[in-house]
């Protein structure tokens, strides 16, 4: 006689088509219900995180009766409490006004002189051969541990003995050089992960160095160059310690300026309010205009 398939030894019964379905069914509920749960976490984080930005927000809207009364969460059941007098009274304040455009003056072009002093130096590091290139780039790393509070009394002597102590240009080379060193390390690791085979067939082709770079290598490193320009400005902007030291009243950014506000005026919040919240407001947008660039050029070289 032969034995069923079903009763021989070693062998399992297969699962019928009823069971595949409910563990097909329940597999899936647990993903929707699990992803679900983390897509309600990770707003209610967003949320968390941005209830400071909107707090200094609706403060900057209220009077300075309104803000001493009462939290900036009023507004919610009082919306007549909204006045935009606070920032017509920011626009008529000569100390902040001439902050925010000496920050524009200082960002941008410490920003863009990273950006592209870093980019060719990560290039020359990561393609070009020269003498002593290792030793050069292990003498940027180096660079990179070195602390910004230990540069400051022995480059404010120097940009004081040069002339541009108290100055814009001071302020934008002290940013430039201590942001240099990240960026040629951030921008030569992700150019070496460049296939040589392409820079070779562009050099057989009668590419330059020049053409090269910015033909090749530049379109090919877009989101390690955003990712560095986000995080040049984002330090740059927000800085108070080097602009507190090397920036006088005729060059001092809105940090310093707003800084000022407080120590002489500390009832002052109709001005600092919306000062704040505008010097706020800029780095999120830039965030969160280059977020995609941003997270390209952070897991850069991640993944291969």
């Amino acid at each position: 006689m032969t034995a069923d398939a079903g009763s021989l030894p070693g062998k399992a019964a297969r699962p019928s088509g009823s069971v595949k379905a409910k563990h097909s069914l329940a597999s899936r509920l647990v993903e929707g219900v699990s992803g679900g749960l983390v897509r309600v976490f990770l707003v209610l984080v967003g949320l968390f995180w941005l209830v400071p930005t909107i707090g200094l927000l609706l403060s900057s809207l209220r009077s300075p009766e309104n803000i001493a009364a009462s939290g900036w969460w009023k507004v919610f059941t009082e919306p007549s409490q909204i006045t935009f007098d606070s920032y017509s009274k920011l626009l008529q304040n000569e100390d902040i006004t001439s902050s925010l455009l000496n920050t524009v003056w200082i960002t941008v072009p410490a920003t863009l002189l990273v950006v592209v002093i870093g980019s060719l130096a990560g290039y020359a590091f990561a393609w070009m051969e020269f003498p002593g290139r290792d030793w050069w780039f292990l003498g940027v790393v180096g660079l990179l541990v070195v602390p910004v509070q230990v540069a400051l009394i022995p480059i404010a002597e120097l940009f004081g003995a040069i002339g541009i102590f108290g100055s814009v240009l001071g302020v934008v080379f002290f940013h430039v050089g201590f942001g240099l060193p990240f960026a040629v390390f951030l921008l030569r690791n992700f150019f070496a992960e460049i296939p040589r085979e392409l820079l070779e067939a562009a050099r057989l082709d009668g590419a330059g160095e020049l053409r090269l770079f910015f033909r090749v290598v530049m379109p090919l490193g877009a989101p390690a160059i955003a990712a560095l320009g986000i995080f040049q400005f984002l330090w740059v902007w927000n800085d108070l310690l080097v602009a507190l030291i090397f920036s006088d009243s005729g060059s001092q950014p809105i940090t310093v300026a707003l800084q000022t506000q407080v120590r002489q005026f500390g009832n002052n919040i109709d001005v600092l309010a919306p000062g704040a919240f505008i010097s706020m407001v800029v780095p999120l947008v830039v965030f969160f205009a280059f977020q995609r660039q941003f997270v390209s050029g952070v897991m850069a070289g991640a993944v291969k």
